[in-house]
């Protein structure tokens, strides 16, 4: 296996574990690396790029999600057969745009079929809502179809246009990210056409939906942070609007630190701003709150944004958690991780999709009022992992 090691004309703007990602991807892509070689140890990787455990191992984890490598336990990483550089790429692409049919066979049986909208299909969090609608489906007269919208809603509208043109006999749909719903959903409902909503409701529009409990998960970053000693606490998001979502956690946030008798610090809420991976380290929206060490803990609404505070951290010469506490949204782990990097909320996206096929099922079936909507709340849990710890004196 080659022993090169990153290029010197790196760009610097972008974050250190997509550095790592690209540059294994070359070798790869190149040749230097084959199908089934296998990586060198977290350690080995540490050294051979100077950055923390938590750098490699975030590189590691998009590399596996993005099927450039597999994972065995207690034997390490290794090139993926299927890791092809443009033909991937292609079939990525295509996929992404187009109806993708996760049993095309079946298209030829009597089964039906039902279609899941959602955004992307690009972390394990999405991969796992997929697999608990799948082994609700599986020994069923129902399969699963999708179709990405890419969090656009003009794509959404067609993709749910799209499912009930081709026969789709019912709709799981991830709305995307807005802060009213698509006027498709409404006329679904209007139809009482069968459908489900998972993570997302609007206040007065009620729909049959599973979401997790936003407002209690957001007590629980709070209070593992707050145990740990941390008193400036906060919370981030990138999403450029304001979502339910965003809105109940937000608002579980501000109810715990009034619980244990806290002043809520405004300029700890640190929302409605939108990342880039090559913004400038000095122009990202958190770098005086990191710099100047505003806040000792963060909690970030999701995982993406938590890994990057974690490596702005590192270029700042400081340390996860020696320096900051990071605390983030949606379980990091493909499920053969033995610890997870980062502390987080598991929201349990298996039983999320799981209970949202079981209400489609019985709105199918009959057996549930299509027009008396059933909200169904999963509870999360609090999942300790190695960006946490107890604050010390010195900070």
């Amino acid at each position: 296996m080659s022993r090169m090691r990153v290029s010197a004309r790196t760009d610097e703007r972008q974050p250190l574990y997509l550095q790592i990602q690209e540059h294994f991807k070359q070798l790869i892509q190149l040749g230097a690396m084959e199908e089934n070689d296998k990586f060198p140890t977290e350690k080995q990787l540490m050294e051979q790029f100077g950055v923390s455990r938590m750098t490699v191992s975030n590189a590691l984890t998009q590399l596996a999600k993005d099927g450039w490598i597999y994972r065995i336990p207690g034997r390490g990483s290794f090139v993926s057969p299927e890791a092809r550089s443009e033909a991937i790429e292609s079939l990525e692409n295509k996929q992404l745009d187009s109806l993708d049919v996760i049993e095309p066979d079946e298209r030829a049986s009597s089964r039906k079929m039902i279609g899941f909208v959602l955004p992307l299909l690009e972390d394990f969090f999405a991969i796992r809502l997929l697999k608990g609608i799948h082994s609700v489906l599986a020994n069923t007269d129902y399969y699963v179809s999708i179709v990405l919208t890419h969090n656009n809603k003009e794509r959404e509208k067609e993709a749910i246009q799209e499912l009930i043109k081709n026969g789709a006999a019912g709709l799981i749909i991830f709305p995307n990210d807005a802060e009213t719903y698509n006027e498709e959903i409404l006329v679904l409902k209007l139809r009482k056409f069968p459908f489900v909503l998972i993570d997302r409701y609007l206040p007065g529009f009620d729909t049959h939906c599973v979401c997790s409990d936003n407002w209690m998960s957001a007590q629980l970053a709070v209070n593992h942070l707050w145990e740990l000693g941390h008193r400036d606490i906060a919370i981030c998001s990138d999403i450029s609007i304001h979502t339910m979502t965003v809105d109940e956690r937000i608002r579980g946030y501000m109810e715990a630190l009034k619980q244990k008798g806290s002043m809520i610090n405004p300029a700890l809420i640190v929302t409605d701003f939108q990342l880039t991976d090559t913004i400038p380290i000095e122009k990202h929206p958190l770098y005086h709150y990191l710099k100047y060490r505003t806040a000792t803990a963060f909690i970030t609404l999701n995982l993406k944004l938590g890994m990057n505070i974690a490596d702005m951290v590192e270029k700042l010469g400081m340390k996860v958690p020696r320096d900051l506490s990071i605390l983030t949204y949606d379980n990091p782990s493909s499920a053969i991780d033995e610890k997870p990097t980062f502390t987080h909320i598991d929201q349990h996206e298996l039983e999320i999709g799981a209970k949202s096929a079981e209400l489609l099922l019985r709105l199918l079936n009959n057996q549930e009022s299509v027009t008396e909507p059933n909200k169904v709340i999963v509870k999360s849990a609090l999942v300790c992992g190695e960006s946490t710890e107890e604050l010390s004196v010195k900070k």
